[in-house]
């Protein structure tokens, strides 16, 4: 087992990732960024190290300044969290040339998971089901609108390099096609280095659900069940919940499967997230592999009772995972706490926390680096916090995350807190009616 880990990373999940080791009797090492000097990951770790100033070019996403942090202080691993240099190639490789164990996927993995339209072709090759789509990238517009021909409209255009719905275009009909080509090729480049673009079907007001996967470095794989991720703004995820409302355990079973085959397919090492769009007749289609830590792993580890930051960090070790699959015994849902004004287009809301209370009681869990006094840097994502809830049902876990809702305090800045209490008591959602669309017709504000 290692000796001391030192976290790349910052906010909930720094802090997550050092309760981890202190309980495994791990020393720790927290890097920070001016802007981050007086968080809590730096107050509770062993040691610290600033890596540089506030903006994450020259910090977080640093490689030279992390890998000299590891380096003095003689860590023998080093656990990117999610975000930053989580999935990144060429991190995790510098990282092996060091003699430091990169608690994540090896660069290979990353490699083949990472370019979307390579992902694709080995989950086709895997036989795990994948939207109708292009062969590999299109070399242009031509090319384009050909290829919509057949897979029929409407398409979607996809950054190979995307994320946060980042070079994405639906095209309803082939005039769109060239604004479309244009501007999704644009956005990519500027937004990853890479302006490469491919086709899919696009499945409309689907479900967004991925399998939870963990494999070791011996070729065993297991699921642990899925998670429900559908209700998002801008492709960014608002709320999580496990079991899904949608889930059958015969589609659990199959999407099980599917993600296994994903996994092993690639070798994968580590806990990772095999995404899938599943349309209303219950047929699912591959999207992307996240070979990370999600934000959302909190909810599958309260309804399984299992620690997957502990798991991921004994399967760097080498250690063996059981193979068995794991399946929900009870319910959980988790609201992400931004700092953002939900009334205001959820404009970033950065600054001072001058009141904080977080709610308790029975099945309430709290991820979050936030306290009375902590000023939210304007650097970073705005999420502060993480409000998890588990209770034997979803209607008992709605009204639990309805009761500590109301008594969450965060005062100084604004917060999605209201928007959350507004989705708690819509109907559709509390009947579990909802697709990916659900944002589009959601009457928050009023």
């Amino acid at each position: 087992m290692f000796k001391k880990i030192l976290i790349a990373n910052r906010g909930e999940i720094a802090l997550r990732v050092i309760r981890t080791c202190k309980e495994m009797g791990i020393k720790t090492v927290a890097v920070y960024s001016t802007a981050d000097k007086d968080s809590l990951p730096v107050r509770f770790a062993d040691e610290a190290v600033c890596i540089g100033p506030p903006v994450s070019s020259k910090s977080y996403l640093s490689i030279a300044n992390i890998i000299a942090a590891a380096e003095i202080t003689n860590a023998d691993a080093i656990h990117p969290g999610y975000g930053f240099l989580s999935e990144n190639e060429k991190f995790s490789k510098v990282c092996q040339e060091h003699g430091i164990k990169f608690i994540g996927a090896l660069p290979e993995q990353i490699a083949g998971m990472g370019d979307k339209a390579t992902a694709k072709a080995t989950m086709i090759s895997a036989g795990v089901p994948c939207i109708p789509g292009s062969v590999g990238l299109l070399k242009d517009v031509k090319e384009a609108i050909k290829t919509a021909l057949v897979v029929k409209y409407p398409v979607i255009l996809k950054a190979t390099a995307g994320g946060g719905g980042k070079g994405m275009r639906i095209v309803w009909k082939e005039e769109d096609m060239q604004n479309a080509w244009d501007s999704a090729r644009q956005e990519a480049g500027a937004a990853f280095g890479n302006d490469g673009i491919y086709m899919e079907k696009y499945i409309e007001e689907p479900r967004h659900i991925e399998i939870q996967i963990a494999g070791d470095q011996f070729g065993n794989a297991c699921h642990l069940s899925e998670r429900d991720c559908s209700i998002q703004r801008r492709h960014q995820k608002l709320i999580e919940e496990t079991p899904s409302p949608f889930m059958t355990e015969e589609l659990r079973e199959r999407m099980g499967d599917a993600a296994i085959k994903a996994a092993k397919a690639v070798r994968y090492e580590g806990v990772g997230t095999v995404e899938f769009l599943v349309d209303k007749n219950r047929d699912f289609y591959f999207m992307e592999m996240n070979t990370r830590i999600q934000v959302e792993h909190t909810i599958t580890e309260e309804v399984i009772n299992y620690d997957l930051i502990k798991e991921q960090i004994k399967i760097a070790a080498g250690h063996k995972i059981s193979g068995k699959n794991y399946y929900p015994k009870m319910h959980a849902i988790q609201c992400r706490i931004n700092a953002e004004d939900p009334f205001n287009d959820f404009r970033p809301s950065p600054g001072k926390i001058t009141s904080y209370h977080s709610p308790g009681g029975h099945g309430v869990r709290i991820d979050t680096h936030a306290y009375a006094g902590y000023v939210i840097p304007s650097n970073y994502d705005s999420m502060i916090s993480k409000l998890i809830v588990t209770a034997q049902t979803r209607e008992e876990a709605i009204l639990k995350m309805k009761r500590a809702l109301d008594e969450y305090i965060i005062e100084g800045v604004k917060t999605t807190i209201p928007f959350h209490q507004k989705l708690m008591d819509n109907k559709d959602f509390r009947e579990g009616n909802f697709t990916t669309a659900f944002m589009e017709t959601f009457d928050y504000k009023s």
